[in-house]
């Protein structure tokens, strides 16, 4: 096979220097399509594309080319769908109060890069202050900084004094989060307004939520009205609706209305379920962080009504990820990142296998699964040609041993190596 000699291309924005043509060689190779591992295999990429994988006997690698040995069993990088890079758990409650957007931001390229070397490869950003989570997508994007390729929302919608509003002020400084909108109209103009502002995905909140302030999580917040003028207004404008919706009414309604995706989902009912089969709704279920929060919330200074909250809610959470799982529900892979450190993302992996996935299942899950959710089915999520260069290596067998994926070895991304230890 002939490939195309790369020049030193300088882009305008950042001057970024293309990936070099690269030949990685994989013991192991899984196939997440298929559940399958071709053995021996040989992935050749170019510009920051796969341009061909196969059997290394049946491939050869061009001149000039350089070869990388993986050290252990290769995949496509991973993808979590629900994180919130731009935060840290050591700023739930009171203490978030003193953090300024400029700060996010700066957490936020942090974060990217621990997730990064976690190999996790793309990301769904769903909630950012001030937009910092669009900075810190245009900083990747442009070379500035190392992260996972990003989709983000920018501000989550939601109504007043909800579970996206910011209920930790007294009265007298009258604040209201940027992203809350009452009534369809406002809600359709708020729509409009992120995505002025590089929204890629609307975030809403239709239900309370455990790490808010005044809230109950099984209380609905946005209307089914509500929800359906802004499912129609974003899906105009090209864009999908993640809803954090934990309520069993709230979860029904955001379905009805269109929502794309149901964020956490924990008291979702039979109802719901059937209701999401129907719609062809990605139900995304957290169900790693509730370990977190119980035993290090009260350290951190999570508020004791959000602990309490979750000690209520997180078995639930389990028990009804366990159900839809059986019932056929489709489900992409999302962590909730930033209520727990960044760059676990991975621990939760064995939490979804021990409630009832086969470990084929989670790692699609985190792969085809979630670009298909969102909308990149055709550029990463497997290793095939003409998707983008992101493969990953861990340390032992996914498939006998789900927990390996947390022994991250080798991360490429866009054709270009960010770890190999």
């Amino acid at each position: 096979m002939n490939l195309p000699r790369l020049s030193a291309v300088l882009l305008l924005a950042g001057f970024t220097l293309l990936a070099q043509p690269a030949a990685v060689h994989c013991g192991k190779l899984l196939d997440v399509s298929h559940g399958a591992y071709l053995i021996d295999a040989l992935i050749l990429t170019d510009s920051g594309k796969i341009i061909d994988v196969g059997p290394a006997s049946k491939l050869s690698v061009p001149a000039g080319v350089t070869r990388i040995e993986a050290p252990g069993v290769c995949l496509p990088g991973l993808i979590d769908v629900h994180d919130h890079l731009t935060n840290d758990p050591v700023h739930a409650g009171y203490e978030g109060l003193g953090l300024s957007v400029p700060r996010s931001a700066i957490i936020g390229a942090k974060n990217a890069r621990k997730t990064l070397l976690a190999g996790f490869t793309s990301v769904r950003n769903v909630g950012a202050a001030g937009y910092s989570d669009v900075a810190l997508r245009d900083g990747i994007n442009d070379g500035d900084i190392e992260g996972p390729r990003l989709l983000v929302s920018g501000p989550a919608l939601g109504i007043t004094g909800g579970h996206c509003d910011d209920n930790l002020l007294a009265p007298e400084f009258h604040f209201k989060d940027e992203g809350v909108a009452d009534g369809p109209w406002a809600a359709r103009a708020k729509v409009r307004e992120v995505i002025k502002y590089g929204a890629d995905l609307i975030k809403i909140c239709a239900s309370g939520g455990v790490l808010s302030k005044g809230d109950l999580p099984g209380t609905p917040q946005y209307t089914l009205e509500e929800m359906q003028a802004i499912a129609e207004e974003a899906h105009k404008l090209g864009r999908k609706v993640a809803a954090h919706a934990h309520g069993t009414q709230s979860i029904k309604d955001a379905i009805r209305a269109g929502i794309d995706s149901i964020e956490h989902a924990s008291l979702i009912d039979d109802e719901g379920i059937e209701l999401a089969k129907q719609h062809g709704t990605f139900l995304v279920f957290d169900i790693y962080n509730d370990d977190y929060i119980l035993q290090e919330g009260a350290k951190i200074g999570m508020l004791p009504e959000s602990i309490e909250k979750e000690r209520k809610i997180g078995k639930l959470q389990r028990q009804n990820f366990r159900h839809a799982y059986l019932a056929g529900c489709r489900m992409a892979f999302g962590t909730d990142g930033g209520v727990y450190p960044h760059g676990d993302n991975a621990r939760q992996f064995p939490i979804m296998v021990e409630y009832g996935m086969k470990p084929i299942e989670a790692i699609q899950a985190a792969t085809t699964n979630a670009a298909e959710l969102m909308g990149w089915s055709n550029q990463v999520g497997s290793v095939q040609t003409g998707r983008f260069a992101d493969i990953i290596a861990v340390e032992g067998d996914p498939l006998a041993d789900i927990s390996a994926l947390e022994r991250v070895r080798f991360v490429m991304k866009d054709g270009k190596v960010v770890r190999n230890n």
